[in-house]
């Protein structure tokens, strides 16, 4: 439903819902074997995604965008192993990408009370500040999306990645000034003109930033590596307790900011959640993170590490969903592609 609008989401009611309100199902996108995401270690990350799928069926449809009928076919024989994962399940679709990371690629899907209930904002996408070229098919995932589910679609003329926004679905965004105001993003929009175009195409009105990423994050500081929402005034935030790592400074001016922040003129509650021991691999820093969690309907999925922190930053995490099971995956492969659960995945609101 590609068409044109004189007014914008916000205008028109739309906002972007938190991601602990109810969805209809969960996207992905499935890694291709010629991809660059994985290098030398594609099967390696394959019981991550696998094990990943068998707890969101549990909670929702699981919706992955393919290739072709031969890019299905693979991902249908990892998923298949798994004695726990129903196939009936899970829905193929043939929209190709290049890479993964469906939260970067993928719409921001809108909600409203009146009809269309849903829309899809198609953010611009340059593979993190033409990182990662090629991303011809990545960035057209959003239209691709919206044609398949037969949605309306809004167009900002604005990069953005998915997991570079965190809302809390009462009108609040959170987000960093090392990634959205990143030369290699916008570099003719000022501050106050990607504010404006938060505000009108998520429906947002109070847009709280951050400054700085972590080690070996190349996304530029991504806030879902960094603080997210857990509830429309409480946000979780990693800290690294030792003072000579070289996340200790930016961390503790990101703790800083968020504890002189108001929500609707009221201080947020910050919840402290524990960093990882720094993980190197063939002399690359990964941005390993406890943050990059993604919440489903009845469970979160978190990343873990194999860390002395991972128990700690589970039990935090399952106090902020006393509703809902934390669960816990190794992510020590997976995050040789630079990115965990919450980058892999897109919700889709239910309406």
């Amino acid at each position: 439903m590609d068409r044109q609008f004189a007014e914008t989401p916000a205008q028109l009611g739309y906002r972007m819902p938190a991601e602990w309100e109810p969805h209809a199902a969960t996207w992905l996108s499935w890694p291709r074997r010629e991809g660059i995401s994985f290098p030398g270690s594609f099967d390696r990350v394959l019981p991550a995604l696998r094990a990943m799928v068998e707890v969101l069926i549990e909670s929702e449809q699981v919706c992955i965008n393919v290739s072709n009928g031969a890019h299905e076919a693979e991902a249908r024989e990892v998923l298949s192993r798994s004695r726990g994962i129903d196939l009936a399940r899970v829905a193929f679709h043939r929209i190709p990408t290049n890479e993964p990371w469906c939260r970067d690629h993928g719409p921001v899907f809108l909600a409203r009370n009146a009809d269309p209930k849903l829309a899809v904002v198609d953010w611009d996408y340059n593979a993190w500040g033409n990182k990662y070229p090629p991303f011809d098919l990545d960035e057209v995932v959003p239209r691709r999306m919206a044609e398949l589910l037969d949605l309306p679609v809004f167009y900002p003329r604005m990069i953005l990645e998915g997991g570079s926004i965190d809302v809390n679905g009462a009108g609040a965004l959170l987000t960093t000034e090392s990634c959205l105001l990143n030369e290699n993003r916008n570099p003719n929009l000022s501050r106050e003109e990607i504010e404006k175009r938060l505000r009108n195409f998520l429906g947002v009105s109070e847009i709280l930033w951050l400054g700085e990423g972590t080690e070996g994050d190349d996304t530029d500081g991504h806030i879902d590596n960094l603080a997210r929402f857990v509830s429309e005034r409480t946000v979780v935030a990693v800290i690294d307790q030792d003072r000579s790592s070289a996340n200790y400074r930016p961390l503790q001016e990101n703790l800083r900011r968020l504890r002189e922040m108001k929500i609707a003129n009221r201080k947020i509650d910050i919840i402290e959640l524990p960093a990882t021991r720094r993980i190197v691999r063939e002399d690359l820093v990964l941005p390993a993170s406890y943050a990059n969690f993604y919440i489903a309907n009845s469970c979160v999925l978190c990343p873990t590490f194999a860390d002395p922190a991972d128990q700690t930053a589970l039990s935090i995490l399952q106090k902020c969903f006393p509703n809902r099971r934390v669960i816990g995956i190794d992510c020590r492969e997976l995050i040789w592609g630079l990115g965990t659960f919450h980058c892999l995945t897109q919700q889709q609101p239910a309406v």
